[in-house]
């Protein structure tokens, strides 16, 4: 199942940089390792904001939120899910 979920980060302004800097290299290192089995399908930065627009690909919503829960931005995160699912009128039938 496919869910578009655009995510807000606002890391609190009295967070020790080297806090932070410990929890982006976590951060990215899980979204690669996720990308690389084909559950974050697709991954954008939003240009000028500290927030992106992601693809996920997974069985359902219980794996998504343990996805999401299991980042390690995530309660410095606002996120917004949207379920997906393939347009009638689409022309890319493989895209799944």
């Amino acid at each position: 199942m496919l869910f578009h979920v655009r995510m807000d980060v606002k890391l609190p302004p009295d967070m020790p940089p080297e806090r932070a800097d410990a929890l982006k290299k976590e951060e990215k290192a899980l979204a690669q390792r996720l990308q690389e089995q084909g559950q974050w399908r697709h991954l954008w930065r939003i240009a000028g904001q500290y927030a992106n627009v992601s693809i996920f690909d997974v069985a359902g919503n219980e794996e998504l939120h343990a996805l999401l829960l299991s980042l390690p931005l995530y309660p410095y995160m606002q996120i917004e899910v949207m379920p997906l699912c393939r347009h009638p009128s689409s022309v890319r039938a493989n895209d799944l």
